[in-house]
């Protein structure tokens, strides 16, 4: 069965971190496999390796091919070196001490050189945050100079209009206002009624009957 050293891939969109693992090379890629050997996590600076060393150099022995992405990691581990070591025992080019002294030798100038890189990265982020707050502290100036003008202004703006109006209140004198007399309406005099006279009517005088004629 051919077995391939690959990742694995975990994680939410936009922050993913692999599993390192030992699978056949015919499974999905994050289908099942065989062994879990480390993990990758891509996400820091610099990138986080959690790897069993052991178990890693035991399935290189027994041939199982990493991708191109794993054998980077292996190389940067010293899997790949440490194997290379072992062959060279095994073919007798030097013995096991002298295999384990180059590795030792090889693994410390590593972790010099992780040390040196985590100090530049320190170092720079030290040197940004202070020129940040260098430019953010020169903000800070530019407003305080500009309000404070604004301020002197506005007292200006201020001390000169008090001014004027003291100056017109000087020129002007301001007469009392005259108190308005009360207006007294004449009180209507009521006209006498007329009073109505009765009236007489004339009593009617009754004429005297017209005699009679006697007949003849």
């Amino acid at each position: 069965m051919p077995v391939k050293i690959r990742l694995q891939r975990h994680g939410r969109k936009g922050y993913a971190y692999y599993h390192i693992v030992a699978a056949d090379s015919r499974a999905p890629r994050d289908g099942k496999f065989i062994e879990r050997i480390g993990s990758y996590n891509p996400n820091t600076n610099p990138a986080a390796v959690d790897l069993k060393f052991d178990r890693a150099l035991y399935w290189l022995q027994v041939g199982a091919q990493p991708t191109d992405t794993v054998r980077n990691i292996l190389s940067d581990e010293g899997v790949l070196l440490k194997k290379h070591l072992l062959t060279g025992v095994k073919k007798g080019a030097f013995d096991e001490a002298e295999a384990q002294k180059r590795f030792q030798a090889w693994k410390q100038d590593k972790e010099n050189s992780i040390v040196k890189t985590k100090e530049q990265l320190a170092a720079e982020k030290l040197t940004k945050t202070k020129e940040r707050l260098s430019a953010e502290e020169k903000v800070k100036k530019v407003r305080a100079t500009e309000l404070a003008k604004k301020r002197a202004d506005l007292v200006a703006l201020a001390a000169g209009d008090t001014a004027e109006l003291a100056e017109k209140a000087v020129e002007t004198e301001v007469e009392p206002a005259a108190v308005a007399e009360p207006m007294v309406e004449p009180t209507p005099v009521a006209e006498p009624v007329a009073v109505a006279e009765p009236t007489v009517e004339p009593t009617a005088v009754a004429e005297p009957a017209a005699e009679e004629k006697p007949a003849e």
